[in-house]
């Protein structure tokens, strides 16, 4: 991960317009997964708990399972708007990340309908105040954390 790839002023975007959403991490979470969801039904079950599959978004959506990962996707980002200056210090952690989601069948190609759907959840939370410099920070910082966690599909695994 490239340190200093934001700027001082992007940096200031995001934590500005993160400080307003990560209020209610669960409540944004179910924007940004609703939207994943509407963009590619096809990712619904790669969410299976104790061998259950979903039925619906809306089922998946309001099990106590998916929200607990719905916390962890929100800390993730969390972790990287707090280490925004150190983004590099991150790198491990993605990386592994990146195999935890190859492991249980995510795509790479997945990673862009996240991201679209991470766009749409910071511009209805914010609504005006998403402006077209806030979202271009964003996929700056978001482009950095998908392409550590890609790097988690490029390690090979133990004895290959």
């Amino acid at each position: 991960m490239e340190s200093g790839m934001l700027s001082r002023t992007q940096q200031a975007l995001i934590r500005e317009s993160w400080r307003r959403v990560s209020g209610s991490p669960v409540q944004h979470g179910v924007v940004l997964f609703s939207r994943l969801f509407d963009l590619d039904p096809d990712l619904l079950p790669l969410f299976q708990y104790n061998c259950k599959q979903f039925a619906s978004p809306q089922e998946c959506l309001a099990a106590p399972e998916f929200l607990d990962h719905i916390r962890k996707v929100m800390l993730v980002i969390d972790a990287a708007v707090s280490h925004l200056e150190d983004l590099p210090c991150l790198e491990e952690y993605l990386c592994n990340l990146g195999k935890k989601h190859q492991a249980v069948g995510v795509k790479v190609e997945s990673f862009s309908t996240v991201g679209e759907s991470l766009l749409y959840m910071l511009e209805k939370c914010l609504g005006a105040a998403f402006s077209p410099d806030v979202r271009e920070a964003w996929i700056e910082l978001y482009s950095a954390v998908v392409k550590a966690m890609q790097r988690g599909w490029e390690v090979l695994p133990e004895g290959d």
